[in-house]
């Protein structure tokens, strides 16, 4: 009899990486996979509505912070599927706390939660107004108290980068095995460029969209397609509206594209732009390597591991506008010299990161961690 599995993620109203990799999951490992907030269409779009059915909601949560974070945290530390289950990941940052009920089990994590841990400082002077900065310290120590007795439930820690493994030693004193989200690579494909150039990312201040803005502000000869999502929290709608308002002619930001106009976006670009700060990660470099294209990126965070400085694009040191448009210059000088010059590496690169190894080395994970009870 095969083992039934259940998967935790804060919530699924907006698609971004984090929530590929748990619908990945689901749909690989056959598990039934418990949110809060979720949108079916989105989840339709981007091409896994097989997984619908087994998608259930534990209730929904308000949409701002730090409400919509609270809630999921409570909401998740009440969840006790106990005996309906053989096994549980917990996928989210915010549904870590389902540990406490719910064994045996693992947490992927993403990242330790950044607002409380290591983006601290840089969300309270940038998304929290003045007079709310003590409350936003009260909330701060009260959840990384919370975060660190709930992990003592945790029975084994999974994390998607050495990166990201860093952090859950720093922050949370744990130790935790390195295993790379998944790729569909045989779902990207080359195309000869159409000229423009390509980003993917929530429109969240920390993935600092304004010095894409910046360097193709001065680059009218180039044309740069921003696909953005964002929540519908304040913080979320107030840089969205600032890219909007701020972005050059040259600039095109979609907040929402299918996987199939996606797959084309970046099949048919000409090279991909990434600006996270110390990002996880970064699956949306992997994509892009996966359709043969050169990345641009700060040589910080995830990018260190997952881009080959010179051979699959370029990673900029203490990087600003002036430097990206730089190697966005230098990058298209290449290409037009040599169209297919990053092609061959990028696609291998992007190999080393399937599915098919992913899903083999959680299910190994999870035998280790039954195994040791």
């Amino acid at each position: 009899m095969k083992n039934k599995i259940a998967i935790f993620h804060n919530f699924i109203d907006n698609i971004g990486g984090a929530e590929i990799v748990s619908l990945t999951l689901a749909r690989e490992l056959n598990a039934d996979l418990y949110t809060t907030n979720m949108d079916k269409e989105k989840i339709n779009q981007m091409g896994f509505s097989d997984v619908l059915p087994r998608i259930f909601s534990i209730g929904r949560v308000p949409v701002n912070a730090p409400w919509r974070q609270q809630m999921a945290l409570w909401k998740f530390r009440r969840l006790n599927l106990k005996g309906k289950y053989d096994f549980f990941i917990m996928a989210g940052d915010w549904a870590m706390s389902g540990a406490v009920n719910n064994k045996p089990n693992l947490w992927y994590v993403h990242s330790p939660i950044r607002e409380i841990w290591d983006l601290h400082l840089y969300v309270r002077n940038h998304l929290v107004v003045f007079w709310k900065r003590p409350f936003f310290d009260l909330w701060v120590s009260l959840n990384r108290s919370l975060n660190k007795r709930y992990i003592r439930d945790v029975e084994q820690i999974i994390c998607n980068s050495e990166n990201t493994k860093k952090r859950v030693e720093k922050y949370l004193q744990k130790k935790a095995t390195v295993i790379h989200p998944p790729i569909d690579a045989e779902n990207f494909h080359y195309k000869p460029s159409n000229g423009y150039w390509l980003s993917v990312n929530r429109l969240i201040k920390h993935k600092r969209i304004d010095l894409q803005l910046e360097a193709f502000s001065r680059l009218p000869g180039e044309r740069l397609i921003i696909v953005g999502s964002y929540e519908q929290s304040d913080h979320f709608q107030a840089y969205a509206a600032y890219c909007m308002k701020n972005k050059p002619e040259n600039v095109e930001i979609r907040s929402w594209v299918t996987k199939e106009e996606l797959l084309e976006l970046y099949a048919h670009c000409k090279g991909f732009i990434a600006t996270s700060q110390d990002e996880d990660f970064g699956m949306n470099v992997v994509e892009a390597m996966a359709s043969g294209k050169p990345v641009i990126a700060p040589n910080e965070g995830g990018y260190r591991e997952t881009l080959i400085d010179g051979q699959t694009g370029i990673l900029i040191d203490s990087i600003d506008g002036q430097k990206l448009r730089e190697a966005i210059l230098q990058v298209g000088r290449e290409l037009e010299v040599e169209p297919e010059k990053y092609k061959k590496t990028c696609i291998s690169r992007a190999g080393r990161f399937a599915t098919a190894v992913f899903i083999e080395k959680i299910r190994t994970a999870m035998h280790l961690s039954t195994a040791n009870l």
